[in-house]
Formats: C-alpha cells, structure tokens, sequence
C-alpha cells in the first residue's frame, strides 16, 4: 500500500472553501426517521471519511448529495449557497459526481460507451466521432492500469475491473465534488493503490471528495477528516490524526466492539465434502476435501479462479471432468437445483445480480430458496415465511422495519446480511461464502463470522472465499491458495503469515515449512503445481 502523505502535509480544514455541505438535514420516509439533524462539509483539495454501521444513514447522505431525492428539512449548500438538487444528472451537471456501491454500468455496451454514457463525442451528421472516443478512453484506462480496448463489452470484465471502470467516469467528467460509496469493495491489493493514487490525483487538482468506507485502514490512510453516523444522527467529526481507530468504533455502534476472530474448532475426520480433480475451461484440476465441522478458507488474487471453482461446485457453471461426493455419495451437479436439493448454498459475491431480488421484501427473500419451509400442504404460508424471516433477522440484527419491507430500500450491508440468511434458511450440510462480509460493518462482520463458526461447531462443512488476509486468516481452520485456476498451496493459518499466503497467490514457491497444514489430507493437496 502507497504511504499516505504525512497529516502535517495536508490542506487544514479552515483554509479550504465548503464546496458542498448539509446543513441540520432530516429525512423522514414512511414509518423511519432515516436522516436527524446531520450536518457535513466537504472542503476543496480534501478527502472527508464517512462511517457508521449498516443502517447508521450513509446511504441516504449519499442519495441527498446526489440529487437522488430531496431532504425532509434543512439545506444543502453548493459554494455556500442553498441549492435543491431536481434529479442525479441536475446535481451532476453542476459538478457533484457519485460513484455507487452497486454499480449502474450496462453490460451490453463498451467501456467507451459506459464511461462517456449521455455524453459521446459527436462529428457532424449527429455521429459519434469514434476515434476521439476511443483515444480519450484509452487515456483513461490507462489511469486506471486495465489493458484493454475502448470496445471491450463491460460484460466481459471481473467484477473489480467493472469497479475501476465506474471509477473512469469521475476521471472523464472531473467532477468537482466525488462521492465515492464502498469503492474498494472488490479491488485487489494493487488495485486499491491505483483507486488511492487517483483519489490523491484528484485531491491535489481541488476535488471535495466524500470517501465512504467500514475499512479503518483506507479512512486513516487516505482521509483527512471523518464524520460517523449512528442511527440516523451526527455523533462524530474529528481529524484522522486526532482519533483512533477504538474511539471510531465505539462512536460506530455506541457501545465496545471486540473484533476478534471466534476460537478455531476441532474439525472431526469424517470428510463431507470431497472434490477429485474438477476442472473446466476457466480452472482446475482442482482437488480438496473439507471435513465435518471444518471452515476451509480460499484465498486467491483476482482471476486465481476460487469463484469459477465456487460456481461448479454448485452447479452454475458446467465442469468437464473430476467428481464432486458429499458424505460419500457421487453427486451429478448440472444445475444450481442440484446442489440446493443436495443441501449446497452458495453466498454469491455479486449480491445485485445474483444474489438477491431486490423488488421483493425481506421475507421473500429470505424464503427464497428454502420454499419448503414456508408451505402448509401445497399452499403458502406467510405467517411460517414471517416467523423464518424474523429468525435470521435477529440473529444477523438485520435493521429493517420489518418483514415486509422491500429489499430495494435496505442498505447495501442489510442486504448482504439477508443474502446469507437466505442461504442458511437451508440448513445447508455444505455452505459456500464468497466475500461474505463485502460492505459490511465491524460488528455485523464479527457476528457474521461467529455465526459461521456455531454452524461448523454444529457439523456443517464451510468453505469461505475472502480476498480480505485478516478474514481468511482468521475465520478458517485450513487455507487453500489458488492462482491460474489451480491450487497452489494448503496453509496453517496459525503458523502462516499473510506474506506467505500472498506468495502462494502469486505463483512463487519456497513457503516455509511451518506454514503447511499439518493435519491435512493427502500430501498431493499440499502444494499444486
């Protein structure tokens, strides 16, 4: 990670100008008080870090700076003038550029046409002038470090490539204020020092820049001041260099937060889970087993393949060749029907797409692929897909109104919580987490990963794939490292270091002794060429 420049070095509060500000906003929405009274400014050459946990009002402190809707009461002031916003583009023509966690790209379309959308260079006749979009493109990832064309269907790209394509929109429009929600959720380590040295690119240009995190890290290396939000309300505002990273916490959740990892189980030597080298076009082979009670972490840099390996063993992706067995029986996963009625869930990592329906409400959702359990005879029961909702809503303290309300309207953390409770609603034997804790604030992710650990503390079998090193270290009983679709290494998380896994995940051998699993399956799954 790129060292951040020293706080002494930084443009103090005072003399920059309050390019856009909240002024005692509320915001009121049927049945919730979303937004009371909070208050921020965003000063020009400055990164200002929001947080709080899932729920706290971020979200709508975004939606408001982005024109998305108006406040109930109180202001927003543009250059120190009240302004109201009529709409996302009103706010954007006049320099207020967001880039959201979910991204709003169209798959179907190029980069070029996604990062220069509504604004496409034109030639006379009303065509577009193809070779002035297509240079300043390139110019554009070339900031962003992808080596692609300008004709590359966004379809086509990772989810993180797609990331740093909504970042090339800011770059195109140089906004004047850029709100940036959650931008690091599915970047690599390298691509995280690419977003940082855009940021401060713009920083030093006069951008305002509201940066919207849970990672500590990344709010203490790259901004210069935090606000926090709880419940709705303004609770904090302070320096970076002024507060720690505990006072942060203990403002976030208005109480102590321990953050520390659940004790490891003692896995039983009954194999649930057994793969024999499963391959496709995309990985493999792939062999591996996980034992009854087991959490086997995956770890991989982006492209190593744990999420195509992910989709076969659910049946979402076709494999050519190996065999998958669960409990010793030979299973034929053609579908993801398969693998639910073999009791496999599969938490996806793209969540918007994927994952959940975001038209429908909390209980649907939750009910979704559990429908056996939500019926009385051949009809449905609302009250059981009720009592099955409000079960997962305590125990993953999703924050909703209720059952009822609609997914949509959810922060984006609430609704990962509700994403894995759909799966757990399954009582599944095996349980695939991919990024389980993306978006997710420091309490909800320690709840998350204790719930984990009671369910292989009940005999489940838990595969978690995490590009986060603390996560996989923390939460698994045994690591597998993944690069070029193959398995290139099984770690002790307690005796590996985080530069060994990022050794293995990188292709390059000669990992200490120490750092190899010693109570593992056969020697051949120890290291993979």
């Amino acid at each position: 990670m790129e060292v951040p420049a020293p706080l002494s070095a930084r443009l103090p509060a005072a003399q920059a100008p309050a390019l856009l500000a909240l002024r005692d906003v509320r915001q009121v929405f049927p049945g919730v008080v979303a937004l009371d009274g909070v208050h921020l400014d965003l000063h020009a050459g400055r990164v200002h870090g929001l947080m709080g946990e899932n729920g706290a009002g971020k979200s709508t402190v975004i939606k408001i700076l982005s024109g998305t809707y108006p406040p109930t009461s109180g202001q927003i002031l543009l250059r120190g003038e009240p302004i109201s916003f009529r709409s996302a583009s009103d706010a954007q023509s006049r320099g207020v550029r967001t880039i959201h966690q979910e991204l709003s790209l169209v798959p179907m379309l190029s980069i070029a046409e996604n990062i220069y959308a509504g604004a496409l260079p034109g030639r006379a006749g009303g065509l577009v002038d193809r070779r002035r979009l297509h240079a300043q493109t390139r110019d554009i990832l070339g900031q962003l470090g992808l080596p692609h064309s300008p004709d590359t269907l966004v379809g086509e790209l990772s989810l993180a490539q797609q990331q740093l394509v909504e970042i090339g929109r800011a770059l195109a429009y140089r906004a004047d204020v850029l709100i940036l929600d959650e931008p690091t959720s599915s970047l690599t380590e390298r691509e995280v020092e690419t977003l940082f040295r855009i940021v401060r690119e713009l920083q030093a240009r006069g951008t305002a820049i509201l940066y919207v995190s849970h990672k500590m890290s990344e709010i203490f290396d790259l901004c210069d001041e935090v606000t926090v939000l709880r419940d709705g309300r303004h609770v904090g505002h302070a320096e970076t260099g002024d507060i720690t990273e505990d006072v942060l916490v203990r403002q976030m959740a208005g109480r102590d937060v321990h953050n520390a990892y659940p004790p490891r189980g003692t896995p039983g030597a009954e194999v649930t889970l057994r793969v024999r080298e499963l391959a496709n076009a995309a990985v493999g082979p792939c062999s591996f087993e996980v034992r009854r009670g087991e959490i086997v972490g995956f770890y991989g840099l982006v492209g190593a393949g744990r999420t195509e390996l992910a989709r076969m063993l659910f049946g979402a992706d076709p494999a050519t060749g190996g065999s998958v067995e669960l409990d010793g029986q030979r299973l034929h996963l053609r579908t993801p029907q398969d693998a639910v009625a073999a009791r496999i869930g599969y938490v996806t990592e793209d969540r918007k797409s994927l994952g959940v329906f975001l038209d429908f409400d909390v209980a649907q959702n939750v009910a979704a692929a559990a429908p056996g359990r939500v019926r009385r005879g051949l009809w449905h029961d609302p009250a059981a897909e009720r009592t099955l909702s409000e079960t997962y809503i305590s125990q993953l303290r999703v924050k909703t109104n209720g059952p009822e309300q609609l997914l949509s309207t959810l922060s984006g953390g609430n609704q990962q919580k509700v994403l894995i409770a759909k799966w757990l609603a399954i009582d599944p034997r095996v349980l695939i987490v991919d990024e389980p804790t993306r978006g997710i604030d420091v309490s909800a992710k320690a709840e998350i990963h204790r719930l984990l650990r009671r369910f292989a503390d009940g005999g489940m079998a838990v595969i978690v794939i995490s590009s986060e090193l603390p996560e996989v270290m923390g939460v698994s009983d045994r690591v597998l490292v993944m690069h070029g679709g193959r398995i290139t290494a099984e770690l002790d998380p307690e005796a590996a270091t985080p530069e060994d896994l990022l050794r293995a995940a990188s292709g390059l051998d000669g990992l200490p002794p120490a750092a190899v699993t010693p109570a593992s399956p056969p020697p051949a799954l120890r290291s993979q060429p």
